[in-house]
């Protein structure tokens, strides 16, 4: 949801709605989002308090660990990734 507009641009609206304030910045933000959508499964999946926490947080960071891992990371400005001779 961070970085996709939905479809008929339905996340962008909500995005846009939101403003600049800080849920605004939370649905731009993909690590602040993946702690928020893993809450209610953690709170689902967990037996006691203690354990919905500990799910609740796993889940997050199973989420960025997966965002790191497939994120490719060229930041140089597009610079090529290979050459031709």
């Amino acid at each position: 949801m961070s970085k996709e507009d939905g479809p008929f641009d339905i996340i962008f609206r909500i995005r846009k709605s939101a403003g600049e304030n800080f849920l605004g910045k939370m649905m731009d933000c993909f690590y602040c989002l993946s702690i928020w959508i893993a809450l209610p499964f953690g709170i689902w999946l967990g037996t006691n308090w203690v354990e919905k926490i500990l799910v609740w947080l796993a889940l997050s960071g199973a989420a960025a660990l997966l965002e790191q891992a497939t994120t490719k990371n060229n930041k140089d400005n597009e610079t090529p990734t290979y050459y031709e001779d």
